[in-house]
């Protein structure tokens, strides 16, 4: 079997793939680069409570966009 090339694969094809492969860390480790060199992840705390994502409106902001048609 011949070894896939994380590095040519999209965010998404990548992403898909370590969600079906879950014990390959190589690929999961170049995924986060991936999401490091992109940039379009927002780093924030664990949440107690939904009350919380008040404090970080760009997550929210970010996530309604998103979640539009």
């Amino acid at each position: 079997m011949s070894k896939l090339n994380f590095q040519a694969m999209s965010q998404k094809e990548l992403h898909d793939y370590v969600l079906t492969h879950r014990d390959d860390q190589e690929a999961f480790y170049t995924y986060i680069d991936k999401l490091h060199v992109e940039g379009n992840w927002i780093e924030m705390l664990p949440l107690e409570s939904l009350q919380d994502l008040e404090n970080y409106p760009e997550f929210t902001k970010r996530f309604r966009n998103e979640s539009k048609p």
